[in-house]
């Protein structure tokens, strides 16, 4: 159903709707725009040499008079990592929890965009009105502290974000998810409620954080020597178990990696993590203490190259060498995508003579994401007249569709939207309107967005195939030859052992620089297209590759 009218409201997806990760939302009504949530995804194997994804933002940069303002569930990357790079072309107001907010101000500091922003602090049950969107912060459990739902009053009806959530009953900092102000929404009637899809295709309830306690609890009993907890920086609660373990059986904690530096000193400072004074101990004193009264706390739980437990596992870390003895804990899931890298790392944390515990083994991380029958309460706690999943890729976006239909809500009221669909909904119904551009941009060191698929794919043929460089000097008026041709080449072949191959190579060029009159031999463009043509039929003849061919040719 298309839904007519000039105010209406209008929901653009630009990230989140067809991958995990890059999550941001726009909510649209008249000349009014809000954005929920602006984060990054990491790259896929394909994106090479890529070091995050963010989001195209060209919808809102060309309606930027209509942006109200930034409101941001929590504090994880792929919710708010791609503010920095927004904020550099739009300004609005981010609206947050505290430690969100605390989270967000330290990345901003490193763009030096955080005098720059207005930061608007709320707590859970707070209510705002921004525009002509009245939104109320809700809180919910997730596997990071001060997480919080939304509930969007518009003129066209209520609309609830559920954020990242899941249904747990025994939270690690007491914060139970306030089902109560769902259910008077529900009761009061909700036109539209968006719910994460992330854990769609996992049956039951998804189990307790504080299971995770338990299984920690009993590795720091059992083991000999120091233990090494690779965590999510971000995962205060996970930080919390730690601390609260590490106390109980008498050992010290070291910080490692500046992401867990940081963000444990600003969840300390804002009182979302309880350490006992001494607790933590400097890097530097490691050899003060025996090994098995030491716990290291450390980033690097997805096999990062530069991360701190990659260099431990390298041996290349300026201040630990894991031992014989010692004890590794990947305290998280594994990120699609990073299966290889973690265990080429797990590998090398063993060669150290380490012992490595991780999730296949033991239930030292749990998901922070509704599994379907939290789904389900919370369909039936909202009660909507539509649904829309959000935040999954494709195939967790239909099952969350499929079970929307299974708990009663009619078909023609779920929607199935992608990044760019522009959804429009009233109480007369709900449906995709137009598309506006989406996508992704690539962020490769300090460049944002200049590396787009063109590049990709001539970093794929390149690391597939090799690159082939074809020097030749000729005569500007005669054409004729006066140096070469020189045949260098990177990635293809041993050139030292290739002797005869990168002869048959320059002959080849010969053979077609004698064939072409001497007008084109003049023609530095029909000269390298000849080139180009000719060594490709050769390397593909005499090696079935096709490397990237770079014909130079210098004119005298």
């Amino acid at each position: 159903m298309v839904v007519n009218g000039k105010d209406q409201l209008r929901l653009i997806p630009l990230g989140g709707l067809g991958e995990i990760g890059m999550n941001m939302m726009v909510m649209e009504y008249g000349d009014s725009m809000i954005v929920i949530d602006s984060g990054l995804m990491f790259p896929e194997e394909h994106m090479l040499g890529i070091d995050i994804v963010i989001p195209d933002v060209s919808y809102i940069i060309r309606n930027r008079e209509k942006l109200k303002a930034f409101v941001v569930t929590h504090g994880h990357e792929d919710h708010t990592g791609a503010l920095p790079f927004v904020l550099r072309e739009i300004k609005a107001p981010v609206y947050g929890t505290g430690l969100t907010l605390g989270l967000i101000r330290e990345k901003l500091r490193e763009f030096g965009l955080d005098h720059e922003t207005e930061f608007v602090k709320v707590k859970p049950r707070d209510m705002v009105s921004i525009g002509p969107f009245d939104v109320e912060f809700i809180r919910v459990s997730h596997s990071i502290v001060d997480g919080v739902g939304l509930a969007i009053t518009t003129p066209s009806g209520v609309v609830i974000h559920t954020g990242d959530f899941k249904l747990d009953q025994t939270p690690v900092d007491g914060e139970v998810m306030d089902y109560a102000r769902f259910s008077e929404y529900g009761e009061k009637g909700v036109l539209l409620l968006l719910s994460d899809s992330t854990n769609v295709e996992k049956e039951g309830f998804t189990i307790s954080e504080r299971e995770v306690g338990t299984a920690l609890d009993e590795i720091f009993r059992t083991s000999q020597g120091r233990i090494i907890v690779a965590a999510f920086s971000s995962n205060i609660h996970r930080i919390q178990q730690v601390m609260d373990v590490a106390e109980k059986h008498g050992k010290m904690v070291v910080l490692n990696g500046r992401s867990m530096v940081a963000n444990v000193r600003i969840s300390r400072e804002l009182g979302y993590l309880k350490v006992p004074d001494g607790l933590i101990m400097d890097i530097k004193a490691l050899d003060s203490l025996p090994p098995q009264r030491i716990v290291l706390l450390t980033t690097g739980s997805q096999g990062e190259p530069m991360s701190a437990l990659t260099r431990m596992a390298m041996d290349d870390h300026k201040h630990i060498k894991v031992h014989k003895g010692d004890t590794v804990v990947l305290s998280s899931k594994m990120i699609p995508g990073n299966e290889k890298a973690i265990s080429n790392m797990m590998n090398h944390l063993y060669r150290r003579g380490a012992d490595v515990i991780y999730e296949k083994v033991s239930e030292i991380h749990v998901s922070g994401h509704a599994s379907q029958e939290e789904l389900k309460i919370m369909i039936n706690l909202i009660r909507p007249d539509c649904f829309m999943p959000v935040h999954g890729e494709y195939r967790h976006l239909v099952k969350h569709c499929q079970l929307a239909r299974s708990m009663g809500i009619p078909e023609r009221n779920i929607i199935l939207a992608e990044d760019g669909d522009v959804v429009a909904v009233s109480r007369d119904g709900i449906g995709i309107k137009e598309r506006v551009e989406a996508g992704k941009v690539f962020v490769d060191g300090k460049g944002v967005g200049d590396v787009g698929s063109m590049v990709l794919k001539d970093r794929m043929h390149l690391s597939k195939d090799g690159m082939v460089i074809a020097l030749v000097c000729l005569n500007e008026k005669t054409g004729e030859i006066i140096y070469g041709p020189d045949i260098i080449t990177r990635g293809l072949i041993f050139e030292e052992e290739s002797y005869d191959l990168l002869e048959g190579a320059k002959e080849s060029i010969l053979d077609i620089l004698a064939k072409i009159n001497i007008e084109a031999k003049t023609d530095v463009q029909e000269v390298k297209g000849e080139i180009k043509r000719a060594l490709r039929r050769f390397f593909n003849k005499a090696l079935e590759r096709r490397p990237i061919i770079l014909p130079l040719i210098i004119e005298m």
